[in-house]
């Protein structure tokens, strides 16, 4: 994806990334983190605005920064790094909202030529898991990195 992005910091393990939204509603500190499930190789995928009270994530708010392809972009650059360090790790995503789960949709389906070159995608539905198509609703996503890209390096 060759869109403009956010620098990023992460831990050490990159289980977590930050970084700073710019736009007409301020600087807003953003949060990606990486959660394991009880399932071997399945990580939750939480992202949202960093409460600067507790440090955590907050996936309710609306920012409304006007940034959201930038903001995309840098969390689709986490995943990347993720699955750098973790090659056989799924990446479970879901929205705090269904119109948020249909965000990360129309995210996908908008790249999806050039995610499918380096990620397997499947999408939910009716608690059946099947390969992401376009233009069908999901209520929840996992991809996994292709094998092939280390041999592409």
């Amino acid at each position: 994806m060759q869109l403009p992005k956010y620098p990023l910091a992460s831990s050490d393990k990159l289980m977590t990334f930050e970084f700073i939204s710019e736009g007409p509603n301020g600087l807003i500190p953003k949060l990606v983190r990486y959660q394991p499930t009880n399932l071997k190789d399945i990580y939750n995928l939480a992202f949202g605005d960093k409460d600067q009270t507790t440090g955590n994530i907050d996936d309710t708010v609306i920012s409304n920064n006007g940034d959201g392809e930038k903001v995309l972009a840098t969390v689709v650059a986490t995943v990347y790094a993720f699955t750098d360090k973790y090659p056989d790790a799924w990446i479970y995503a879901v929205g705090s909202t269904k119109s948020r789960t249909r965000l990360y949709r129309m995210g996908i389906a908008k790249y999806f030529s050039e995610v499918k070159e380096d990620f397997e995608v499947l999408g939910e539905r009716n608690n059946e898991w099947e390969t992401f198509r376009i233009n069908v609703e999901y209520e929840g996503f996992l991809a996994r990195r292709k094998n092939n890209y280390l041999c592409n390096r």
